[in-house]
């Protein structure tokens, strides 16, 4: 990781911690408060849209929670119940074929 990630990472994170908005000049402002000169105002820019609308300490508590899942499952439910899916009937598993093995095409590895 470069200086200005590390930099605009370490000031997203203080903004965050005090609840402050995350902005660009935000940013800037903490980066050049602690010396780092060699950060461009485009890396302040890219972390603050990134960021934008984002609750960043949410987002630490759950690096490891594996919520991908859930929220792979919520919007087919929420799209049926505002479609009205009480006459539509229910979302039916998709069954994963079974990848093809190197073993049934004849021929290995070192062959």
């Amino acid at each position: 990781m470069s200086t200005a990630e590390l930099a605009s990472s370490y000031a997203a994170l203080i903004l965050a911690d005090d609840g402050v908005e995350i902005t660009a000049d935000k940013l800037q402002s903490l980066i050049k408060a602690a010396n780092v000169t060699d950060v461009e105002p485009i890396w302040t820019s890219l972390f603050a849209k990134a960021l934008e609308g984002k609750d960043v300490k949410d987002m630490l508590a759950n690096v490891g929670s594996g919520g991908g899942a859930a929220a792979a499952g919520g919007p087919s439910a929420g799209g049926a119940a505002a479609a009205g899916g009480a006459d539509e009937p229910a979302a039916e598993e998709k069954v994963e074929e079974k990848e093809e093995s190197d073993d049934d095409m004849g021929f290995g590895l070192f062959d």
